[in-house]
């Protein structure tokens, strides 16, 4: 017997964004098939031309973090990476840190590995139950030895947007820096001035920057020297034994995935011609109307505040008599629709929200989503009520 599945229609972006812009997948699959060299190692043209895609990439992540140095910009295999890096080279024995409950695991994980062993202490102050941080209870939580502040820009979990130029303020006043994961952010929302607010910003390429996995973005503020997590070769003062000294050579060691920054180029390209403005109203304006319309069945609690104009584009409800899993299960069988249950990588938010127990349905909408993609959630939810 022949089965018809119901059509794919793919609502979990703020994992990983699907489909990407055909550009995107053009360019990844050209490097990989008529390039192959490394950059930065060699004259040949093929590695010339990997090291133009390298710098090209550069140039746009810089553009797209407000105009800051390009030199200043790293390219990490990814966020999770990069926040590591972040926080394992900038933190010394002694130091304290103030983070957030709408943050992801990324940041809190290794936090929580350094106050295992008796490195840092760490504050963690609680969000709403919308996910949101009151800027105050990062003033209230400082002490004299706190170095940084960690904050997820907009919790993957409720959307929520934090008011970072706030907390950033609150960090500078009392010299301290702050570190921002703009996961969940960088390529929807708005970003003028944000960059200028933190002094470290990591984001991943395969969320919303549209691009494939492998790569990530890590900007440094200037003046502010990380110890390197990982040495080895760098294609530059390949005599020494020591790692150069420029911040570039130190945050990249070994080959660069070629084919993910010729993705993540062809992204960035992609987003500035398209108007990340504008893309994220129309992804924000779908969230928005999924929220409201799940609101309205009995039975459906939509969490947090995914119906606020500035939220990122993400929905997270539970329905009464359901795990979280059995609704993600059941979404898929009976309309195709694909969405992210359980706990989304944030292991303290849930406390805050009331969703200790399985966690949550999310659901997040990109930018070839479509009113259609709604209609058949908010159908497919009706009928398990």
């Amino acid at each position: 017997m022949t089965v018809t599945l119901p059509v794919r229609r793919y609502l979990d972006n703020a994992a990983a964004s699907w489909p990407k812009p055909p550009e995107v997948d053009a360019a990844w699959e050209q490097a990989g098939r008529t390039n192959g060299a490394a950059a930065g190692r060699a004259g040949y043209r093929e590695a010339v031309a990997a090291d133009a895609i390298r710098q090209r990439c550069r140039a746009a992540a810089a553009r797209l973090l407000g105009g800051v140095d390009p030199e200043r910009v790293a390219f990490p295999a990814g966020a999770t990476l990069g926040l590591n890096m972040a926080i394992h080279g900038l933190l010394v024995a002694g130091d304290h840190v103030i983070a957030t409950a709408a943050d992801h695991n990324a940041t809190l994980r290794p936090l929580h590995w350094l106050v295992s062993r008796g490195v840092i202490t760490v504050t963690v102050v609680p969000c709403d139950a919308m996910g949101r941080v009151d800027p105050a209870a990062v003033a209230d939580a400082w002490q004299p030895t706190t170095r940084l502040v960690t904050c997820s820009h907009a919790s993957n979990v409720t959307g929520a947007v934090q008011d970072i130029e706030a907390i950033g303020r609150i960090a500078h006043d009392r010299g301290g820096l702050f570190l921002l994961d703009a996961a969940q952010s960088l390529g929807q929302l708005p970003w003028t001035g944000s960059a200028g607010t933190a002094d470290i910003v990591v984001v991943p390429a395969h969320k919303w920057l549209l691009a494939p996995s492998g790569a990530g973005i890590l900007w440094v503020r200037q003046g502010i020297d990380l110890v390197p997590l990982v040495q080895g070769g760098t294609g530059s003062a390949s005599d020494s034994l020591s790692m150069p000294d420029r911040f570039i050579d130190q945050m990249e060691p070994g080959t660069p995935d070629l084919p993910a920054l010729a993705g993540l180029l062809a992204a960035l390209l992609w987003l500035e011609n398209h108007s990340i403005d504008t893309i994220g109203r129309r992804c924000r304006e779908l969230a928005a109307t999924t929220a409201a319309a799940l609101t309205d069945i009995q039975g459906v609690r939509v969490i947090g505040n995914s119906a606020h104009a500035i939220a990122a584009p993400i929905v997270s409800f539970t329905v009464e008599g359901y795990d979280p899993a059995e609704v993600s299960a059941l979404l898929e069988q009976l309309a195709g629709v694909q969405v992210r249950s359980g706990f989304h990588c944030a292991a303290c938010v849930h406390a805050q929200l009331g969703t200790q127990v399985g966690g949550t349905v999310r659901a997040s909408f990109g930018p070839f989503n479509t009113s259609g993609d709604v209609e058949a959630l908010v159908a497919a939810v009706q009928k398990l009520r």
